[in-house]
C-alpha cells in the first residue's frame, strides 16, 4: 500500500519535498529492494524513492526532493512500483492508481522599498484606521470571522441582510491588489507562457505575502474573479492559489474595482502603480 503526503505550500522555482509511505501487508515475508515513483498524467516524474527492507506489517516513509519552474496545477495519478529483486538482472514493476492535485504557487520575488514602505508614506496619512475600540468609520456586509458584537441589527434589519460597524483601525490595515489578466492580441493561449504577465502574477504573490506577514488584511480583484479583503494565513493561501491558477480572461470581461479609497496596488504586463480609486 502507497501513499502521498502533498507539502502545504509548493513555490514555483523552489525545492520541495514530497512525502511517500509504503506499507508491506503481507503477514510473514518482508519485502527488499522496493522503489517508488510518483505518476503525473500517466507519466513517471522520474524522481525515485527507494525501500531496502520492509519487515511485513510495517509502514516506512520517506520523501523526494523535486523543484517545479512552472506554477499551477499538476495532477497526480498514481505511482510506479518496481524492483529488481533479487538478482538485479531485470526490472519488474506495476502501476497503481491513486489520484491527487499539487496547486504551485507563483514564484515570490523581492518586494521593491517603494512598494514596503509605501502604505507607511501614504497610506497611514490618507485612510481612517479601524479597529475593536476605534470609532465607527462606516457600516458594511457581515464577513465571516467579523465580531458578533459589531453586528449592526437596525441597518440589518433595514437592509434584509447582516451589515457590521466597521472602525477606524481596521480601515488603515487593509490592501487590496488589482490584477489586469486582460489577454492582449497575439498572446499565447496559455498566459504562463507570457513572461511580462509571468512577472505581473509573482509580484501579486509577493505582495499578498508582504503585507499578511505585516498583519494587513488583502484582497484580491481580477478579471472574472474576486477575493474580498481579509486577513491571515487561511487568506494567503486563498489569494496564492488564485494567482496559481489564474489565465487570461477577454479585454471585455470587468476588472472589478473599489468604489471608494483603498491602498493597493494595479498590477498588469506594464508593471505596477499605486491604486487609484
Amino acid at each position: 500500500q502507497v501513499s502521498r503526503q502533498v507539502p502545504v505550500r509548493v513555490f514555483a522555482g523552489r525545492p520541495f519535498l514530497m512525502g511517500v509511505g509504503l506499507k508491506n501487508t503481507k503477514q510473514r515475508l518482508p519485502s527488499f529492494s522496493v522503489e517508488v515513483e510518483d505518476l503525473v498524467e500517466d507519466k513517471p516524474l522520474e524522481k525515485r524513492c527507494y525501500f531496502l527492507k520492509l519487515p511485513s506489517g510495517r509502514r516506512q516513509q520517506t520523501s523526494y526532493r523535486h523543484r517545479l519552474a512552472r506554477r499551477g496545477a499538476y495532477r497526480f495519478t498514481g505511482f510506479r512500483i518496481s524492483t529488481k529483486f533479487p538478482f538485479s538482472l531485470f526490472r519488474k514493476w506495476r502501476d497503481v492508481d491513486l489520484g491527487g492535485e499539487l496547486v504551485v504557487f507563483p514564484e515570490l520575488a523581492p518586494v521593491a522599498p517603494w512598494q514596503r514602505s509605501a502604505q507607511a508614506n501614504a497610506g497611514d496619512q490618507t485612510f481612517p484606521r479601524a479597529g475593536r475600540t476605534g470609532d465607527v468609520h462606516g457600516i458594511r456586509e457581515f464577513r465571516p470571522g467579523d465580531a458578533a458584537r459589531d453586528i449592526h441589527w437596525r441597518k440589518s434589519a433595514i437592509d434584509g441582510r447582516l451589515m457590521v460597524r466597521e472602525r477606524e483601525d481596521e480601515s488603515r490595515r487593509r490592501a487590496l491588489l488589482v490584477v489586469d489578466n486582460a489577454r492582449p492580441p497575439g498572446a499565447a493561449e496559455d498566459s504562463r507562457d507570457d513572461p511580462s504577465f509571468e512577472r505581473a502574477v509573482s509580484l501579486a504573490a509577493s505582495l499578498a505575502a508582504h503585507y499578511v506577514a505585516l498583519g494587513f488584511a488583502v484582497g484580491l480583484s481580477m478579471r472574472g474573479a474576486a477575493i474580498p479583503v481579509a486577513p491571515g494565513s487561511a487568506q494567503l493561501d486563498r489569494l496564492l492559489r488564485a494567482l496559481a491558477l489564474v489565465g487570461w480572461a477577454e479585454a471585455d470581461v470587468t476588472l472589478p474595482l473599489p468604489s471608494g479609497p483603498i491602498f493597493g496596488f494595479r498590477i498588469g504586463r506594464d508593471g505596477v502603480r499605486p491604486l487609484q480609486a
